[in-house]
C-alpha cells in the first residue's frame, strides 16, 4: 500500500504542481507583453491564470497522499516531514494569498506597472519552497527509512 500511496504523491506532484509553477513563472511576461500592444490581447495571461487555479486546485492531492503515505511509513513526527510540510503549507499561502489574487489584479487593472515585478517575487518564492521541498522528500535528512 505503500508503495501506491508515494506512487500517487509523486504523480500528482508532478501533474498538479508542475503546470502551476511553470504558469504562474511565465504570467508575469505574458501580462506585459499583452500590456505593450494597442489590442492588449489578454488570451494567454488568462490562460496561465486558468492553469494556476485549476491546478492549484487539484494540488490538494499532494499533501492529502503524502501525508497517507507519510503514516504508512510512521515518520509523522520526522524533523524533515514536518519541515517539508511547514513549506508545503507556506507555498500553499503564498499561491492563494498572493499569486493567484495577483495575477486577477493584473488581468483586471493592467495599467499597474510594478505588478509584474511583484508578481514575479512572489512566483519565485512559490517556486524555490516547492524546489526545497523537493529537495527535502528526496534527501529526508535524519531519515532512519533507508535513503
Amino acid at each position: 500500500m505503500t508503495k501506491f500511496l508515494l506512487s500517487v504523491h509523486v504523480l500528482a506532484a508532478i501533474i498538479a504542481i508542475g503546470p502551476v509553477t511553470v504558469a504562474a513563472s511565465m504570467f508575469p511576461a505574458a501580462i506585459r507583453r499583452a500590456g505593450t500592444g494597442a489590442d492588449r490581447d489578454l488570451a494567454v495571461p488568462r490562460s496561465l491564470h486558468r492553469i494556476c487555479r485549476v491546478y492549484a486546485a487539484l494540488g490538494i492531492v499532494v499533501p492529502v497522499f503524502g501525508l497517507a503515505t507519510a503514516n504508512s511509513l510512521g515518520v509523522l513526527g520526522d524533523a524533515w516531514l514536518l519541515t517539508s510540510i511547514a513549506l508545503t503549507t507556506t507555498a500553499a499561502a503564498v499561491l492563494v494569498l498572493a499569486v493567484l489574487p495577483r495575477q486577477r489584479l493584473l488581468l483586471d487593472a493592467m495599467d499597474d506597472t510594478r505588478g509584474p515585478a511583484r508578481l514575479a517575487m512572489f512566483t519565485g518564492i512559490f517556486n524555490v519552497l516547492w524546489a526545497v521541498v523537493t529537495v527535502l522528500m528526496i534527501v529526508r535528512p535524519g531519515s532512519t527509512t533507508g535513503a
